[in-house]
């Protein structure tokens, strides 16, 4: 689809970008540019449809599209849901013919969570769907190969262009050093030498030696460092808003974000964490001006854009439920009080809100000087044009968007990973890999169909020369809706559940198969199991093609696995690799004979 041809200067793509932004700049209304400083969640129709007001509401997400970009002037998108890929690319060439039709016609940034795994989570990621489907990204990390990490991020972005997914709210290189904390899977894990080599590698895949066309822009999170939370507890909630360093370690906690900044990551987004007992003012980091202007601008150099994570401003309803704004440390301000704290730290957009009249009334006040709202706008525009969204990239093909999307060596890359991901923890009397042809097999958690092509199935324990059990990291179920989806709390099994998997394991040698979406606590496991393999996103095939040795599980742990939750609690959240006697080390794993990787 060609643009329209230039009228004026910022139209002109034979022109310097700054150029244009200065011409573009000094054309836009005060409402213009309030409208750009936010980036808000939008649904879109199965169908391929932008969901319009007149639609009727959405329990979970109503929307109104030409509103939200024809009347407040908001062109920064964070798309939620998924669909068939052609559907992507319809949906977004339908809202980019929207803002072409605005007075100015500034295309529409689109955003998302990442969406090339297992795991779904409104508030985190979109399970793969269409997209090839790789290990989260702590199993890359239990990988280790800064070139595995780098072919990932390089296919992710060639399926995101082709459906005009523009800016990656990812990578999270926060440092898992709270056992406790629900957002380890997205991170590289504890180690701060191991994050800071596989981010760098990660922000070139999606973004290039430098942004341009062919690029995703990556929104690098969360500064500065998410993983020391008070009780491991998270700051989407109250319970969990304190950020604490009693082992003095801050400036570790750091180290991945300069390696960031220096592989040149164009977005930066501060945590909603409140730092309690530092020199830091004790308010939310999206509201810090030491940490974003003191820190991040002077000492680190970062001149990207910075935006909020999601909902600082506003108390507002999430999955039909009410929630409370983030504004920690500043929740008695107004929400234009609290905006214009936020800005006079530094931020230039605001996650997950659409309230750009605010901004215009604290403009119009004398609060926040215009100038204040121009350099964030610059920022803005000149992602988008060095993203070639004024030009070339406006549009996507939906042809191509099948095409790509899946693609038979993407997806063949993905399903390698997942097995090289696998960790091999225990392997006792050589159980693994498993030889005997047709071995009668009980199992627990796996799909029948998968099981068959690997044995025969048993009914019971006692019928069986094997047993394959697939678990999960355990956690506390909490009442609220949104916060179920951020598995926190206890690491244990219940007793129950424990002496139920134990039975199992004294009857009849058993392969403990344990998705390790957080440090488990599992000593009696690890003892009594036949073979423990920890998992960080894998489909059934991929973990029982290594139980048969039809492929090679090259993972290490990326954290330790605690001996105890006595030992949990009593460990500093900000220290990584901090439990007494842990069952399993940062770095174990075992090397299985089996074919080459």
């Amino acid at each position: 689809m060609r643009t329209a041809p230039a009228i004026h200067p910022y139209q002109d793509p034979s022109r310097p970008v700054d150029e244009r932004v200065a011409d573009l700049l000094a054309r836009m209304t005060l409402e213009e540019k309030a409208g750009l400083l936010f980036h808000t969640m939008i649904p879109m129709h199965a169908d391929g449809r932008p969901v319009e007001a007149a639609d009727g509401d959405d329990p979970d997400f109503p929307a109104d599209t030409t509103g939200l970009i024809g009347r407040q002037g908001i062109n920064h998108f964070n798309l939620v849901g998924t669909a068939e890929p052609r559907r992507l690319a319809e949906w977004h060439n339908a809202v980019q013919r929207i803002a072409a039709d605005t007075r100015l016609g500034i295309p529409v940034t689109v955003s998302t969570d990442p969406r090339h795994s297992f795991t779904l989570n409104i508030g985190a990621s979109v399970r793969a769907g269409a997209f090839s489907a790789w290990p989260e990204a702590i199993g890359l990390a239990a990988v280790r190969d800064p070139e595995l990490v780098h072919r990932f991020a390089d296919i992710a972005r060639q399926e995101y262009l082709a459906v005009g997914l523009r800016v990656a709210l990812h990578p999270q290189i926060d440092l898992a050093t709270e056992p406790r904390w629900s957002r380890q899977l997205g991170t590289f894990g504890a180690d701060a030498a191991l994050t800071s080599e596989l981010v760098r590698a990660y922000i070139r895949g999606f973004q290039g030696e430098r942004l341009g066309p062919d690029s995703v822009a990556t929104m690098v999170k969360h500064f500065p460092g998410g993983g020391p939370q008070k009780d491991g507890e998270d700051p989407h909630f109250p319970h969990g808003k304190e950020q604490v360093y009693p082992g003095g370690l801050r400036e570790l906690h750091l180290a991945p974000f300069r390696a960031a900044i220096a592989a040149g990551a164009a977005q930066m987004m501060p945590y909603y964490g409140q730092p309690i007992g530092t020199d830091w003012e004790e308010v939310g980091f999206g509201f810090n001006r030491g940490v974003v202007t003191g820190l991040l601008r002077e000492q680190l150099g970062f001149d990207g854009i910075v935006c909020t994570d999601w909902g600082l401003l506003n108390d507002d309803e999430i999955l039909g439920e009410p929630h409370q704004a983030r504004a920690w440390g500043v929740e008695h301000l107004t929400v234009a009080e609290r905006a214009a704290k936020a800005l006079d730290a530094g931020v230039d957009q605001f996650g997950g809100e659409e309230c750009p009249e605010v901004v215009v009334e604290l403009v119009r006040s004398g609060r926040i000087d215009e100038g204040r709202i121009d350099r964030s706008v610059r920022r803005l525009l000149r992602e988008k044009f060095v993203l070639g969204l004024f030009d070339e990239r406006r549009f996507v093909d939906p042809d191509a968007a099948e095409e790509t999307v899946g693609r038979a060596d993407f997806r063949a890359a993905g399903a390698a990973a997942q097995r090289r991901s696998l960790t091999v923890l225990t392997n006792r009397d050589r159980t693994l890999p498993v030889t005997r042809t047709a071995p009668r097999l009980y199992t627990e958690g796996l799909d029948p169909a998968a099981v068959a092509r690997y044995g025969r199935p048993a009914a019971t324990p006692a019928g069986a020369d094997l047993a394959v059990l697939r678990l999960f990291t355990p956690y506390e179920h909490r009442e609220n809706r949104f916060e179920s989806m951020f598995h926190s709390g206890r690491l244990d099994f219940p007793a129950d559940e424990l002496a139920a998997v134990l039975r199992v394991l004294d009857a009849v040698p058993t392969v403990v198969l344990i998705n390790l979406e957080r440090p488990a606590v599992i000593p009696e496991i690890a003892e009594r199991a036949a073979a423990v393999i920890a998992d960080w996103g894998a489909d059934d095939e991929a973990m029982l093609d290594v139980v048969f040795g039809r492929a090679r599980a090259e993972g290490r742990l990326p954290f330790e696995l605690p001996r105890s939750m006595a030992a949990v609690e009593a460990s500093r959240p900000d220290v990584p690799h901090d439990t007494a006697d842990p069952v399993f080390p940062f770095g174990a794993g075992l090397d299985l004979e089996g074919p080459p990787a």
